[in-house]
C-alpha cells in the first residue's frame, strides 16, 4: 500500500475552523510563504475568529463556487490541503482579472513538511480536479512565482503544465507563472 492510501482526503466542514485556522498559520510559517502566499503569518494570526468561522463555513456550504479539501492522516493530523475557486466566463478572478472561462482556480496548497515526498499532493488535487470538473471546469488553473521551483515541480507532477501567462499581483514579489490542468 502507498502512503498516500493511509490519508483520508475530504472537505473541511464549518465547525473545523480552529484547525483551518491552525494549518493556515502553519503553511504561513513555511520557508517559502513569502512566495506561495498572498498574506503573512502576523496578518493571519491578527484575524477575529469570526473570520475563520465565515472562511470554514464557505468552504463547506455545499454552494459550489469554493471548496478546501484536507489530507488527515492515519494520526488525524491535517498533513495538507488546497482549496478550488470556481470562476465564470465573463467575470474578474480574485485578482482582477478577466475570466474567459468556467474554470477552477486552486489556491492555498500546502504539504506539512513531514508528509512531503508520499504522493499526498497528487491525491489532494486527483480530488480537487474532480470537484471542479463536476460543476463543469474547462480547465484548472494556478499560480505559482516563478521563484518557488518545489511547488513547481509539485504541480507538473500532478499533471499542471505552463499556459505561457504570468501575472504580476500587487504586493507581489515577482511574476507568478499561471499552470493549467485542461479537461481532458
Amino acid at each position: 500500500m502507498r502512503m498516500e492510501e493511509r490519508y483520508v482526503v475530504r472537505e473541511i466542514r464549518a465547525d473545523e475552523w480552529p484547525t483551518v485556522k491552525a494549518l493556515r498559520l502553519d503553511a504561513l510559517r513555511d520557508p517559502v510563504a513569502r512566495l506561495a502566499f498572498l498574506e503573512t503569518y502576523e496578518d493571519a494570526a491578527a484575524r477575529p475568529d469570526t473570520f475563520w468561522q465565515e472562511r470554514a463555513a464557505r468552504s463547506a456550504d455545499g454552494a459550489g463556487v469554493v471548496r478546501q479539501f484536507v489530507a488527515v492522516a492515519p494520526d488525524g493530523v491535517w498533513a495538507g490541503t488546497l482549496t478550488v475557486l470556481m470562476e465564470e466566463a465573463g467575470t474578474k478572478d480574485w485578482a482582477g482579472y478577466p475570466v474567459e472561462r468556467r474554470q477552477g482556480h486552486v489556491v492555498g496548497v500546502f504539504i506539512r513538511p513531514e508528509h512531503r515526498g508520499r504522493g499526498l499532493i497528487e491525491t489532494l488535487f486527483a480530488v480537487g480536479l474532480e470537484w471542479a470538473w463536476e460543476r463543469g471546469a474547462s480547465r484548472v488553473r494556478l499560480l505559482v512565482h516563478e521563484d518557488n521551483g518545489r511547488a513547481q515541480g509539485a504541480y507538473r507532477k500532478a499533471g499542471f503544465v505552463p499556459s505561457g501567462a504570468t501575472v504580476d499581483l500587487a504586493g507581489g514579489e515577482g511574476p507568478e507563472l499561471e499552470l493549467v490542468v485542461e479537461r481532458g
